[in-house]
């Protein structure tokens, strides 16, 4: 396998600078930058690094990691550089000159996975903690960087995998006899109890969904109700243009917020209106299908819906002032009076839905179907008739947890996995 090699810490110019190399000819690149005796394991040194022509590359702390204590599986190094773009440009091409491959995204993690050293649901929280945004992302994925995914998921292989054996073990002679094989009571309690927890981590998935891809907070209303003006103050710049003249908005506008250090996508939509333009008519199509799934709405009508967060975006031009009256919140986005408020309240909308116990185990659509197909396997066992059907479906239900950890996982899968990392990651 080839040896690999990257920057993994931000782009130069930095104070310090990490280049990683992994693989079978790690340790003897060391030894040629450094012209010396390979450093204690896991000690960093300072060392003087050479190009091939002994002219001298920088003065930086070494370190390497045998295999068994590698967070790739495989010998590794560090090179602790000085952050500039001159000094780390030489290092990585005298790398090359050397014969290393530059590392591609995710190939690091890639390596770690292959050889056993964290699982597939660890590489995504991995990728989730690295792209986090807020404190609430943060949070979530490193909770799932531990093993409560794999843990939960060999109880739940342990159940199929003890029925099946219960279950194959009377095929052969239930056929001698003639008579069908059948689940034992004790074996369809097991399998119940087992769908129902499926059923209940692929819900909760559905909050690990929102806390990694944010809520989506959708502002409808009338034209000129001030849907851009609240937007932007919210969102605390100008990203809608703002103007007196009715329909400007023609178009679905987002823009990304942090409310209580959970991520938020905050929608201005086109004004509803009967008009016969269009381009605006279009406007309000698209408002309407991105309000349909939203999480939340945020409505400035004057008659809203009960689901909805009852706005009037004017308060300074009403006869009463900022706060709520008559279960509607009166705030007023150009003198700022109220939006404390509706931070407030919608911060608390926000936390009922993603804030609820535990962290969530999984957070990815691919991870709730694999729950949702191995619940499904599981109901057709329990429906099944013959146990030659009952034991292919447990099969079946088996596989499908198995690639909720990567013990089993399509090559496009991992290929799509891996390559949302950045590179040295």
């Amino acid at each position: 396998m080839d040896t690999i090699f990257a920057l993994s810490s931000g782009r130069p110019p930095s104070g310090v600078a990490v280049v990683r190399i992994s693989g079978p000819a790690a340790f003897s690149t060391l030894s040629t930058l450094t012209g010396r005796d390979l450093p204690e394991p896991r000690q960093m040194s300072l060392r003087q690094l050479k190009a091939a022509d002994d002219t001298i590359l920088d003065h930086a702390l070494v370190v390497r990691f045998v295999a068994l204590h590698s967070v790739t599986g495989e010998d590794m190094v560090e090179l602790h550089l000085h952050g500039g773009t001159a000094v780390v440009a030489a290092v990585m091409s005298t790398l090359t000159e050397l014969g290393l491959e530059s590392a591609s995204a995710g190939a690091f993690t890639r390596r770690a996975f292959d050889r056993g050293k964290i699982d597939l649901g660890q590489v995504e929280a991995l990728g989730d903690l690295v792209a986090a945004e807020t404190d609430g992302q943060r949070r979530a994925a490193l909770a799932r960087t531990g093993s409560a995914l794999a843990d939960r998921v060999d109880c739940w292989r342990t159940t199929l995998i003890e029925t099946r054996a219960e279950l194959e073990a009377t095929l052969d002679f239930t056929e001698e006899e003639g008579v069908p094989a059948a689940l034992s009571s004790r074996a369809r309690a097991a399998l119940a109890g087992l769908a129902d927890a499926l059923a209940a981590a692929d819900a909760d998935g559905h909050r690990g969904e929102l806390i990694r891809d944010g809520l989506t907070i959708v502002i409808v209303g009338p034209v000129n109700a001030g849907k851009s003006t609240l937007l932007n103050a919210l969102a605390r710049r100008d990203v809608a243009m703002v103007s007196p003249l009715p329909g400007t908005t023609r178009d679905v506008i987002e823009v990304r917020a942090n409310l209580g250090g959970q991520l938020v996508i905050l929608v201005d939509t086109a004004g509803v209106r009967e008009t016969t333009d269009p381009l605006e008519r279009e406007g309000i199509r698209r408002a309407t299908a991105r309000a349909a799934s939203a999480d939340l709405i945020i409505d400035l009508g004057p008659t809203p819906a009960a689901d909805t967060i009852a706005v009037v975006a004017k308060s300074d031009r009403a006869a009463v002032g900022a706060g709520w009256h008559d279960g509607r919140l009166h705030v007023s986005a150009q003198t700022g009076d109220g939006l404390a408020l509706l931070e407030a309240h919608l911060t608390d909308r926000v936390m009922r839905l993603v804030d609820v116990g535990e962290p969530p185990v999984v957070a990815h659509a691919h991870q709730r179907k694999s729950l949702r197909t191995a619940k499904m396997s599981i109901e057709a066992a329990l429906a099944a008739d013959e146990g030659v059907i009952v034991a292919d479906e447990l099969r079946a239900a088996t596989v499908a947890l198995a690639m909720l950890i990567g013990r089993v996982a399509p090559d496009q899968l991992l290929d799509e996995i891996f390559a949302r990392f950045c590179i040295g990651k």
